[in-house]
């Protein structure tokens, strides 16, 4: 099992920052995938941007520019630098942890950005 567990979310103004993270404990597999994910009420969960322990990243093109994802494998946790938010920014943002075999997520972070 893998438990995760995020942090940074909040309240901002549109063109400010934020910084989330999520630090990954349990049974951490060498090879991993981690990243993020965002979900508003009534739409499915989208993928905003995730990066292998190879480093290798991917990311939305909503997102592009402007944020960014990053890893610190010694400590098996992910950061999303995300900068220059707008208020589409808005929704709950889940850590994603996959091994190839299984995924895990977060319990979740609101993240809002208010015009």
């Amino acid at each position: 099992q893998v438990q995760l567990v995020e942090s940074g979310g909040g309240l901002v103004q549109a063109g400010e920052s934020l910084r989330l993270s999520c630090a990954a404990s349990g049974r951490i597999s060498s090879l991993n995938r981690m990243g993020w994910y965002r979900q508003v009420p009534g739409k499915q969960r989208e993928l905003v941007a995730y990066i292998t322990t190879g480093g290798t990243t991917t990311y939305a093109d909503s997102v592009k520019g402007r944020f960014t994802v990053s890893r610190d494998n010694a400590k098996n946790t992910v950061f999303l630098q995300m900068n220059s938010l707008k208020p589409e920014d808005t929704a709950v943002y889940y850590c994603h942890y996959n091994n190839v075999i299984k995924d895990y997520w977060g319990q979740g972070t609101q993240v809002t950005v208010s015009s």
